[in-house]
């Protein structure tokens, strides 16, 4: 019989459990056994609950924000044990979320997912603690194709990343990093993502300009097409021109909505687009005029929900296929009105519902994070 090791998979939670009968079940499966959903939050959980979530396909597990300490002893727990019992797991996305998680801990279940066939990987709400192991002598952890990190806090400041990346098998495709504490990486210890073809650093408001550039490490991101940055800080598209020349990126699509964009000065330089650059959204930005020098490569243009007065005339437009200036003040029935209101915002009322649905759910995101450490 195989011996399971470990608190964050499923099975390698059961030697170590304490089944009560008083404690109510804090895991649910669907009725077609897809989905699995476990909330530790009971002050003596019952951890055995996640026994029924070995046959789901996708496992969501928060830890109600406690330590996951008491179970550090199967870090050296020898792998051969639980081999085949994680090739007979089901699980393609996995969620972690809302616990305190001694690295060591958290890169030998990542070192067990290796022998799984799990393709997403979501960690939120995390407190990494610790020291980090030795490296792996070769890659051993899962091959993912997205993985998504949001709220997560590191002992190790600047090599969160590099470490990380180290139990990862190469073909990662899709990164996410939201909420982030730090993303000012250390590009000499970082690897290249010879794979990635999405990175989404989208709300992570103290990024900005210079941030960009520093998380951008040069040439570490060689098959970039899209880059995501809703919400990012970011002040000016030349500051995105600059940093995406310093890393040598060409993305095809880039997302720079949601952001408070200020207006170029006369004097500044043009921004040099990448030449691939054939999608560009600059919804929501507080735009009152057209950015000037967009690159002429572009299909695809959304400028809408911004505070543009009078239609773009065509010699500030490049010629797309697709532009977009919908929720823009010149297109509204009311528009007179809003120069002469100083408390208006000058947003047509939907996008600035838009906007306010935007920032409700950030802000219960965080509060939600912030919950699960009290």
């Amino acid at each position: 019989m195989v011996r399971a090791p470990g608190p964050l998979l499923l099975p390698l939670l059961l030697p170590l459990l304490h089944v009560s009968a008083t404690t109510p079940d804090p895991c649910e499966i669907d009725d077609d056994d897809f989905r699995c959903v476990c909330n530790f939050t009971d002050p003596q959980p019952n951890w055995s609950s996640a026994f029924q979530c070995m046959s789901a396909v996708e496992v969501e597990i928060r830890g109600g924000g406690r330590s996951l300490q008491q179970f550090i002893k199967i870090v050296d727990t020898e792998p051969k044990q639980y081999v085949d019992l994680i090739k007979t797991l089901r699980w393609r996305r996995l969620t972690v979320g809302a616990a305190q998680v001694p690295v060591r801990l958290l890169f030998a279940v990542l070192r067990a997912l290796g022998y799984s066939r799990l393709e997403e990987l979501t960690l939120e709400d995390l407190e990494v603690t610790g020291t980090t192991p030795p490296p792996p002598l070769e890659t051993t952890g899962p091959a993912l194709v997205t993985l998504s990190l949001r709220n997560l806090s590191w002992a190790i400041e600047g090599t969160w990343l590099a470490e990380l990346q180290q139990w990862l098998k190469p073909g990662l495709k899709v990164l996410n990093i939201a909420q982030a504490h730090s993303l000012a990486f250390s590009c000499a210890e970082l690897h290249a993502f010879p794979a990635l073809t999405t990175l989404d650093l989208s709300d992570n408001p103290g990024l900005g300009d210079s941030g960009l550039t520093a998380a951008l490490c040069p040439h570490k991101f060689p098959a970039l097409q899209e880059l995501v940055l809703r919400n990012a800080g970011i002040e000016t598209t030349n500051g995105v021109c600059v940093a995406l020349a310093a890393a040598g990126v060409q993305p095809h699509r880039l997302d720079l909505s949601h952001n408070s964009l200020r207006a170029t000065a006369p004097d500044a330089p043009g921004c040099v687009w990448p030449s691939a650059l054939s999608s560009l959204n600059l919804s929501f930005a507080g735009l009152e005029q057209v950015p000037k020098g967009l690159p002429a490569s572009l299909s695809v243009l959304d400028l809408s929900c911004n505070r543009l007065k009078r239609a773009p005339r065509p010699d500030e437009l490049p010629k797309v296929s697709s532009l977009t200036l919908d929720g823009n003040p010149f297109l509204d029935s009311g528009a007179p009105n809003h120069q002469e209101n100083p408390n208006n915002s000058g947003l047509v009322p939907a996008c600035a519902r838009s906007i306010l649905a935007v920032g409700m759910t950030g802000t219960l995101a965080l509060l939600q994070g912030a919950g699960n450490f009290a």
